[in-house]
């Protein structure tokens, strides 16, 4: 894995995490502006809806930079419209960040032809 792709990779990681937190936030803040005088849905709005276009941004990005088949790029798409979805999409992205940082050592070392 080149250093673009690793890049690209480690942002979407880096968004999947607060794109989660802000779109529950914003869920609950839902909530709150119907049950209570409390309207905070006008701020956690604005936070969701940018941390969401940075993860849409950095998603293509990475789709265009790792070659994803188009069954993984939907997956990671499902993962940000789901209200936990970006926890598990961190996860995902650690994980096959890691794998590569091992395959690439292996390879370094010529220790399989990976």
């Amino acid at each position: 894995m080149d250093i673009k792709t690793a890049s690209a990779l480690r942002r979407l990681r880096l968004v999947s995490a607060p794109e989660a937190v802000s779109f529950i936030l914003l869920l609950v803040c839902s909530v709150l502006k119907r049950t209570t005088d409390f309207n905070g849905v006008p701020v956690m709005g604005s936070v969701h809806g940018v941390l969401f276009v940075l993860y849409v941004i950095f998603w293509l990005d990475a789709w265009n930079r790792a070659k994803w088949s188009a069954k993984t790029a939907a997956l990671y798409f499902v993962l940000s419209v789901l209200p936990t979805g970006g926890f598990f999409a961190e996860r995902k992205l650690k994980r096959e960040a890691e794998d590569a940082v091992i395959a690439s050592r292996a390879r370094r070392e010529g220790v399989v032809n990976a």
